[in-house]
């Protein structure tokens, strides 16, 4: 089973490998379903953690874009495909990277694997509009620029 990674470069949309971040997680009880599968909505979930730990890993905070610099990145489009079932306590990896970095745009694309057995449980993607608190669409300030389209043209 291919992954979105190896599909989007396949098809020739990105032209330099995108530089992937990982964050590991645990699968919580709280987070299955009754049939003991993790309930859908949590991937979402999960891929904003895979966003905000890439940020961390770029040296700044998502915390910080918003308190210091009044940069918030609101959600206009998310997709996921469901591809095995997670279960309590498996530990994951959420594989996150940038397909487009605009001046006010962000797009992001994510596996979930289990990890270990590297299954792919999940793959999806998200887009992002650039704004301030009062929901104005704004330019993201050339420091998180600069760090995101470095992490863009970097090989994995």
């Amino acid at each position: 089973m291919a992954s979105l990674k190896s599909e989007s470069m396949r098809r020739g949309e990105a032209r330099a490998p995108s530089r992937i971040f990982e964050s590991k997680l645990r699968v919580r009880y709280a987070e299955t379903d009754q049939m003991g599968v993790v309930y859908h909505s949590n991937y979402m979930v999960w891929f904003e953690v895979g966003r905000v730990e890439m940020l961390r890993q770029l040296g700044f905070s998502y915390h910080n874009m918003e308190k210091l610099d009044d940069t918030h990145i609101a959600v206009v489009d998310v997709r996921c495909r469901y591809k095995a079932p997670a279960r309590y306590d498996d530990l994951v990896a959420v594989r996150t990277w940038l397909v487009h970095v605009g001046e006010s745009v962000l797009h992001f694309r994510y596996e979930i694997l289990r990890d270990g057995d590297n299954t792919l449980l999940a793959e999806g993607e998200s887009i992002h509009v650039v704004v301030n608190a009062q929901f104005k669409r704004i330019h993201l300030p050339r420091k998180y620029f600069a760090s995101l389209k470095a992490a863009m043209a970097h090989d994995t």
